[in-house]
């Protein structure tokens, strides 16, 4: 079983606090130490009194980003990683491997992105706008549904923040290995600290750092939905217009929005809003989603996540409730229950796909942890009020005016027009808002002519 401590500044602290960390399986993983409020208290301290805000060469996070993807790291190979991140938190190898390589783009392309997200500073000759972080220390406290996330605390370090992360419960593993590949790459050590700690612990360090992130639920971020110092990144609620015939083309577009990595993405779609006939729709897509293969995790070919039998025991509650508000075209694709029991201590949830009778039904823009859509009406009638909330919005439409609607909506966070997958991005596309804007402040430099 590894031993997971604590570390700051490149020095692990041991913590006599300690949870098991069991797989999806209900076997001990990890034995994880937990830093307790003053240990926290006392890593922010030692952050903040070395925290220079300048950021570290380029080439260190060129290198770290080829590490991190294929190097052995404090004794771990990229393979022993993926194997443990699979059991900690029932992604599909695939989905492991796939974040591996993403990851390591995505932060070879911070120039790229930092360039792309900012105007240009030189305004004239002599008038210039010079960016500094807008604070000295970052905490990150991260979530388990996806190894991708975690690039997002390597950004206030690439722009000079000293950072804490604080890791999700089931996923300590990929911040460890991020962390260690930063290291050895170069990164000063003082600039960064992993702190697995209860969720108090993370409020906690939220409140002490100059700027933050949060991934959770709903519960988790709504705390932090108001405060202009932290970035929220909560459930996405990822939804699509279908305001067009349903070809076999968009019926596989829709399928892998909402499968792909599982659903475990916060850009998985989660809703279709539909002028055409609910429930053949719903139907159409419960059918297709249901030749989603039902793999062992390790399989090359798996999709799907499998979860422990706590979880297993959560959804088929929730599926329960739903099922008595709306019309569920997927469970009689699978017979008795839509967990398949794994026979290991796993169980693997199939997609689900339920029909609302209205646009502002409740259910409309639940999110959960799987491939799960809700389906319900849309006429133009309706305009924009039920297609928001939502981080991505597809638009498979010829409306033009709901298409000027959504661009006019703060609540929309990104749109798609067309067959485009919800995660398709490219250095200087906001994700959920401008994130380097987030980090930084703009200063004014005015220098003397000639």
């Amino acid at each position: 079983m590894l031993t997971i401590d604590p570390f700051v500044a490149g020095e692990s602290r041991p913590s006599a606090d300690r949870g098991v960390l069991a797989d999806v399986h209900g076997e001990p993983l990890a034995d994880v130490g937990l830093a307790p409020r003053l240990a926290a208290q006392a890593a922010v301290n030692r952050l903040r009194r070395s925290a220079d805000g300048l950021p570290p060469e380029p080439e260190v996070f060129r290198t770290a980003a080829r590490l991190f993807a294929t190097a052995e790291l404090d004794g771990e190979s990229a393979d022993a990683y993926v194997h443990r991140t699979v059991r900690g938190t029932g992604l599909a190898s695939t989905t492991v491997r796939r974040a591996l390589t993403d990851m390591a783009t995505e932060i070879e392309e911070l120039p790229a992105t930092a360039a792309a997200d900012l105007p240009a500073a030189q305004l004239r000759p002599t008038h210039r706008v010079h960016r500094a972080p807008s604070g000295r220390v970052f905490t990150a406290v991260m979530a388990s549904n996806h190894p991708l996330p975690h690039a997002s605390w390597v950004q206030p370090l690439y722009h000079g923040y000293s950072v804490a992360v604080r890791p999700g419960s089931r996923d300590p593993f990929t911040p460890r290995r991020l962390a260690a590949a930063l290291l050895s790459a170069g990164l000063p050590p003082e600039k960064l600290a992993f702190l697995p700690s209860p969720h108090a612990v993370g409020s906690f360090l939220l409140n002490a750092a100059d700027r933050g992130i949060i991934y959770g639920n709903e519960q988790a971020v709504s705390t932090w939905t108001d405060h202009a110092r932290v970035a929220t990144r909560g459930p996405g609620r990822s939804r699509a217009l279908l305001d067009v015939p349903l070809t076999d083309a968009l019926l596989d577009h829709l399928t892998t929005s909402a499968a792909f990595d599982g659903g475990t993405r916060c850009t998985n779609l989660s809703a279709v809003l539909t002028s055409n006939a609910v429930h053949d729709t719903a139907a159409a897509l419960a059918e297709r989603l249901a030749r989603v293969p039902v793999l062992p995790v390790a399989e090359p070919e798996s999709v799907l996540l499998v979860v422990g039998r706590e979880r297993a025991d959560a959804l088929r509650r929730q599926m329960a409730k739903l099922a008595t508000e709306l019309t569920d075209h997927s469970s009689p694709l699978y017979g008795d229950d839509f967990l398949v029991d794994l026979g290991d201590g796993s169980f693997l949830p199939r997609p689900m796909v339920l029909a609302a009778d209205r646009a502002d039904h409740p259910a409309v823009g639940t999110e959960l942890a799987f491939p799960f859509v809700v389906v319900a009406p849309w006429s133009p009638a309706d305009g924009i009020a039920p297609l928001r909330p939502s981080l991505v919005l597809n638009l498979l439409t010829d409306n033009a005016a709901i298409t000027g609607q959504a661009l006019l909506d703060p609540s929309v966070r990104k749109i798609t027009d067309g067959a485009v997958l919800p995660w398709d991005l490219v250095p200087g596309m906001p994700h959920d808002g401008n994130y380097t804007e987030f980090l930084l402040d703009a200063k004014g430099v005015v220098t003397p002519a000639g």
